[in-house]
C-alpha cells in the first residue's frame, strides 16, 4: 500500500514487465473500496504513505485527525511512533481500526524490516482492538481484484512469496498458486503448512517459464 499504482507500474516496467497503472490493484485500492462501501461519507486518520492517501482521496474519503470513523495503518518505511500512539487514542475513543495487510514484516537487502501487521499489533496491544485486515489473505481483496480483472478464480494464478498470505489466499479461493523463493517464504518452510502451492520456483523469470510467458 506504500505506491501508487502508476508508481508500481513504472518499477515494474523496469524490470521488464509490460503492466500500466490499470493492471495494478493493491491493498490500498481494496481498503479505500471496502471503506467507501461501507460508509461513503466516512472520515479517516491514515498511517502510511502516499499509494494509501491517494487511494482514499480517489474514494472521497476525507481525512480527519480529530474525531474520524477509521484509523487506517498501511505499508511505510517511517512509522511514527507519536502517529500510531495517536491512532491508539482515536481508537480508543471509538475509531474503527483497518489494516491495509497483515504482513508483519518485509525482506529488505538488510534481513527484515517491520511491516503493517507489525505496527498495527503495537496498536493492538494498546488498545485491547483488533484490526480488520482487508489485504491478502481477505478473499474482499480477492474477489475484488478478479472483479476489475474481468476473469474466473480458474482463468487465475495467485503469485507471491508468503505462503502464510498469498498461497492461503490463492488456495482458498480456488486459483492456481505459485510460490516464489524470493521473499519471506522458504523451502524449508513449506513443511509448516497442510497446504502447498502448485508451483515453486527460485524466481519470477523461472515462474514466466513454467507457464510459458515470455
Amino acid at each position: 500500500s506504500r505506491f501508487a499504482p502508476g508508481v508500481m507500474a513504472l518499477r515494474l516496467q523496469d524490470v521488464g514487465f509490460s503492466l500500466e497503472a490499470d493492471d495494478i490493484y493493491t491493498s490500498a485500492l481494496t481498503t479505500a473500496h471496502f471503506v467507501a462501501l461501507q460508509n461513503p461519507d466516512a472520515s479517516c486518520f491514515v498511517i502510511g504513505e502516499d499509494g494509501l492517501e491517494r487511494a482514499l482521496e480517489g474514494k472521497g474519503i476525507a481525512f480527519n485527525d480529530n474525531d474520524p470513523d477509521y484509523v487506517i495503518v498501511g505499508e511505510s518505511v517511517n512509522y511514527s511512533f507519536s502517529e500510531m500512539a495517536k491512532g491508539a487514542q482515536l481508537i480508543s475513543t471509538g475509531a474503527k481500526f483497518i489494516g491495509t495487510n497483515p504482513d508483519n514484516a518485509i525482506p529488505v537487502e538488510f534481513g527484515l524490516y517491520p511491516a503493517c501487521g507489525a505496527a498495527c499489533a503495537l496498536i493492538e496491544t494498546a488498545t485491547g482492538v483488533k484490526p480488520y485486515f482487508l489485504g491478502k489473505p481477505n478473499p474482499f481483496m480477492m474477489r475484488a481484484a478478479l472483479d476489475r480483472l474481468g476473469v474466473r478464480a480458474a482463468e487465475a494464478i495467485m503469485v507471491g512469496d508468503r505462503m502464510d498470505t498469498d498461497i492461503i489466499a490463492g488456495m482458498e479461493l480456488g486459483l492456481r498458486t505459485g510460490l516464489v523463493l524470493t521473499g519471506a517464504s522458504k523451502r524449508a518452510d513449506l513443511k509448516k503448512f497442510p497446504y502447498g502451492p502448485d508451483i515453486i520456483v527460485d524466481c519470477l523469470y523461472d515462474l514466466g517459464k513454467k507457464l510459458g510467458i515470455d
